[in-house]
């Protein structure tokens, strides 16, 4: 089960790796293919953009109910 604060919104890719126990590679790669989250794209001190994945309530729960913990 996966407790957070209701006031809390959105999570980046490392709070939901966190709470879930998915790695960042496989949390991306689900992201992309189960169309889950969202992108935020920052401008990073040399220009160039970095991309940075946020999750709603609803995305948290699918991923902690249906993908299991990352044992790598």
């Amino acid at each position: 089960m996966v407790t957070v604060k209701s006031s809390q919104k959105t999570f980046t890719e490392e709070e939901i790796s966190g709470l879930t126990g998915i790695c960042l590679e496989h949390l991306r790669s689900l992201a992309r293919s189960k169309h889950l989250g969202f992108i935020a794209r920052a401008a990073e001190a040399a220009g160039a953009q970095a991309e940075h994945w946020l999750f709603t309530n609803s995305d948290l729960m699918v991923l902690a109910v249906l993908v299991p913990r990352c044992h790598h």
